[in-house]
């Protein structure tokens, strides 16, 4: 097994790096992990969605936990605002099951998980760079490590990809997501659409974009929190109320009464607002470097793959340690795998934007047969499991 004995650096301890860090113990590894924050992670309050399968995948190979909290639902629901008026209609149902995670819970598991690990906080790494006799060194401010391999899971402004891909750069899409968390418990007064979430996530279409809303468990044991994504256009240069101020607007013109009210008036736990941007690195691993999670690639979060591709990265990491005799090998086993499927979910993304943000159709004309066969068009074949009951027919 390629693993054994081997010394793994991980830059980077969020979500990817704990994950890969799992991935290098279990294949025999001794692994040292660099997370630049001093602060706890855990509190970052953002909600996050991964396929069904993969999770219990996941448990099964221990690193979740079967506790850590999760709030599944089996069912799309598709809206929009009835033209002229503040009510809501629904367009469509689909079985399009997803198990929503709250961020911080899902990182404070996999941090647990990954306790085999030497994990540094508060280290930012400076520098990466070959060693003339093989491998690869980690600089910091206190020390200069030489590491058999270096995993760059380190975000979209990764020191790591630096050094193996310098010439990738983000592509802005050319508008923005809005993200926000409320708690459960404050929008008892919206009881329809606390029913809807119960049992379904919500894709909310509008003229330029659409809103998702979901379930989440809370960062306290027995909370709850309604999380969304909301893209847009961007506010106009004339705006000066604030990028987090202009989502208020958005929804109270395109929006439902009551989701529009959740947004514009909700008591948010957290909201921040983001440019979408996508870009992949061709050949995702050469000795001694990978790239994992978003130094790897992001893709537009229409995919909703980023936590769940950086899960996926570390259990591939693991197959390919423990299926090779080298860590060439296995690194080179692990390009082949993951540098497709990179590609694969940028293209989805760019597809996805283009039909739910770019040129989004006429929602308050369509029916079930028409959003699956808008959804079918916008995949062109490829498969999400955000879609699922379109791509079994």
């Amino acid at each position: 097994m390629a693993g054994a004995g081997l010394r793994i650096g991980v830059v980077g301890g969020s979500v990817a790096g704990c994950a890969m860090a799992i991935a290098g113990i279990r294949a025999g590894a001794e692994v040292t992990v660099y997370e630049r924050s001093h602060g706890a992670l855990e509190d970052r309050g953002f909600g996050i969605v991964v396929p069904p399968p993969l999770h219990a995948e996941l448990v099964t190979a221990g690193y979740v936990d079967s506790a850590m909290p999760t709030a599944p639902v089996p069912s799309r629901v598709w809206l929009t605002r009835e033209p002229g008026q503040r009510s809501a209609r629904e367009l469509a149902r689909q079985k399009a099951a997803v198990t929503p995670c709250h961020w911080g819970l899902l990182w404070r598991t996999l941090r647990t998980n990954a306790r085999g690990a030497t994990y540094h906080r508060g280290r930012p790494v400076t520098e990466v760079l070959r060693h003339p006799a093989g491998g690869a060194v980690i600089r910091t401010a206190e020390s200069a490590q030489r590491y058999d391999i270096v995993v760059g899971a380190d975000g979209p402004r990764s020191v790591t990809r630096a050094a193996l891909a310098p010439q990738v750069r983000p592509v802005p899409a050319g508008y923005v997501v809005w993200r926000g968390t409320l708690p459960l418990d404050r929008l008892t007064a919206h009881r329809r659409e606390l029913e809807l979430v119960r049992t379904a996530w919500i894709t909310l279409g509008f003229r330029g974009g659409h809103g998702v809303f979901y379930r989440v468990p809370g960062a306290v044991e027995e909370a709850g929190l309604l999380a969304y994504a909301i893209y847009g256009p961007p506010p106009p240069p004339s705006w000066s109320a604030g990028r987090e101020e202009y989502v208020r607007r958005i929804a109270e013109e395109h929006f439902p009464a009551g989701w529009a009210e959740i947004v514009g008036r909700g008591a948010h736990t957290s909201l921040a607002c983001h440019d979408v941007a996508d870009f992949h690195v061709p050949r995702v691993a050469e000795p001694p470097f990978l790239l994992a999670g978003d130094a790897a690639s992001i893709t537009r979060p229409h995919t909703a793959s980023g936590a769940t591709k950086a899960l996926q990265d570390a259990l591939c990491l693991e197959r390919a340690l423990r299926a090779s005799s080298s860590a060439a090998e296995a690194l080179s086993r692990y390009a082949d795998e993951r540098s497709d499927e990179g590609a694969r979910l940028v293209a989805l993304g760019r597809r996805l934007g283009h039909a739910m943000v770019e040129r989004t159709p006429d929602w308050a004309a369509m029916g079930p047969a028409e959003i699956a066969e808008w959804s079918r068009a916008a995949l062109d074949g490829a498969g999400s499991y955000l879609y699922g009951s379109v791509q079994r027919q």
